[in-house]
């Protein structure tokens, strides 16, 4: 077996998180192979590891990606794993952790279990985004697995996204920005907004407002086999685009158009850590002892 590690190294416990990590793959025999950037900002860690810096040194070889972070840094994998259906697991060393949910005290136990394959797939699709005229920033990481996301930029004025569903007209936004969303990132920015919590399974999408100026316009959920385009105008030359934590800057009147990839990206589960479990935890629900 080949487990692959990528993480961010941001709590002052990652170290002592990753050297557990490696000493149980160790003692399983596993070949382990680290992201460089990494690898790099431990002192501890051998230097016989082999590593890797780009999504074309990983392939079909590597059984597991662990994920050691937080949420974002499970979003950053996405760009190593891609379409190579590597199955992705988190160790939770952030805050709040819905995609990375093996917390810190249940490493031994998890990390076991990902060794002896008990566990089961959830698979998440993912968001495609189409810039026309082409823009650079957009060409090789054109993907996101929760959302993607127009906004103002540089103005506290509004902005106006024409939004078309399938080539039919939908409506004119006048917001701050508009968030289209994936089952996955459906706890994520667009819960932040008012938007509502979907089941990963689900085959749909949700297109959240930002701060609107119309109470009108409401979260609505659509089909996720719908092609999305949106045309962005405002009183300044341009807007932010972004996908997932990657954004850029896009001009007025250029056309985006979204859709569901090809290609879904595989998220471990385990039987006593499955999504309804999470949300719970994570939102608290059933903590009010008014109920």
């Amino acid at each position: 077996m080949k487990i692959a590690i990528f993480g961010q190294n941001y709590q002052g416990n990652t170290e002592v998180i990753v050297s557990e990590v490696i000493k149980i793959l160790e003692m399983n025999n596993v070949e382990i192979i680290i992201e460089k950037k990494f690898k790099d900002s431990f002192k501890e860690i051998q230097d016989a590891f082999e590593t890797f810096t780009t999504h074309d040194q990983l392939n079909n070889s590597i059984d597991a990606l662990i994920s050691i972070g937080g949420d974002g840094t499970i979003l950053r994998a996405t760009t190593f794993v891609r379409d190579k259906n590597i199955p992705i697991v988190g160790i939770n060393t952030g805050r709040l952790g819905f995609l990375a949910t093996v917390q810190i005290e249940n490493i031994n136990l998890l990390i076991n279990k990902v060794v002896n394959r008990d566990f089961t797939i959830s698979k998440r699709s993912l968001l495609n985004l189409q810039c026309t005229p082409r823009n650079p920033d957009l060409v090789d990481l054109n993907f996101a697995l929760n959302e993607v996301t127009v906004s103002r930029k540089d103005s506290t004025s509004m902005i106006t996204i024409e939004t078309y569903l399938n080539g039919e007209y939908l409506t004119s936004y006048w917001a701050d920005g508009l968030i289209i969303s994936t089952p996955t990132g459906s706890t994520g920015y667009s819960l932040s907004c008012g938007g509502p919590v979907l089941m990963p399974d689900v085959n749909s999408l949700v297109i959240t407002p930002i701060a609107p100026h119309n109470l009108n316009a409401r979260p609505l959920v659509i089909p996720d086999d719908t092609e999305i385009e949106l045309r962005i105008t405002g009183r300044e030359e341009q807007y932010l685009v972004s996908l997932d934590s990657r954004i850029t800057s896009v001009t007025n009147e250029t056309l985006l158009k979204i859709n569901k990839t090809s290609f879904q990206v595989n998220m471990i589960e385990f039987k006593d850590e499955g999504f309804l479990k999470t949300i719970r935890k994570k939102l608290l629900w059933g903590e009010d002892r008014r109920n």
